[in-house]
């Protein structure tokens, strides 16, 4: 997809404060420190839209994020980071799935796990829940460039086996070097409009864009 531009909408905890569903919505989800920030920053060519971090956990709110202005970007916050305080934590499970139950124009979610890492129980629950309410999963593998090609092989057919997925449904990812930036705007492409776009102009959205 060719970026034209790119602008951060508002920040959310319940339905009430989400823009409205004008546009349709891709979500990004993952353990804190799973490199999200850095993965959306990546997708649209910009390097501070999403503030990253070092400190796992930061991210505790529903950021919204207009793209081209047509298409939103929707940073749910992190999981699983156990310093974040008993409260903030028991927040999370309810916020998200009310989000990801309620938005009728929420389309998929790209769904970040450590290539080095085998998902855990959030992330196996966090799969079920996309299950339970139909919303298409894309499978994403970050920090690849962390990891030799041979150990990405093996960590990727372990992952898929982990989520009960086919192994060529998971997208290998590194903010460093880009791998894996256009696989998966393809993907995004293909479920929001049925192919992918062009840069050159023959994209079935090449006009508003």
């Amino acid at each position: 997809m060719l970026i034209k531009s790119a602008q951060f909408v508002t920040s959310a905890v319940k339905p009430v404060q989400y823009p409205p569903p004008d546009h349709p919505e891709i979500a990004f989800a993952g353990r804190s420190n799973v490199g999200k920030s850095s993965l959306i920053n990546v997708l649209v060519n910009r390097k501070r839209l999403v503030k990253t971090s070092s400190t796992p956990g930061r991210t505790q709110l529903i950021n919204f994020f207009i793209i081209n202005a047509e298409l939103m970007l929707v940073d749910l916050p992190g999981y699983g980071y156990a310093k974040v305080p008993h409260a903030v934590r028991k927040q999370w499970g309810p916020m998200v799935e009310t989000y990801l139950s309620q938005r009728a124009n929420l389309k998929a979610v790209v769904l970040l796990v450590d290539l080095r890492r085998i998902p855990g129980v959030e992330e196996i629950n966090f799969m079920d829940w996309l299950r339970q309410f139909k919303i298409t999963p894309i499978p994403v593998l970050t920090k690849a460039d962390k990891l030799s090609k041979t150990n990405q092989i093996k960590q990727r057919k372990a992952i898929a086996r982990a989520w009960a997925l086919p192994e060529e449904q998971l997208i290998l990812f590194s903010a460093k070097s880009g791998q894996g930036k256009d696989a998966l705007w393809q993907q995004i492409e293909m479920i929001l409009w049925g192919s992918h776009e062009s840069e050159t102009g023959t994209g079935p959205i090449s006009g508003s864009l």
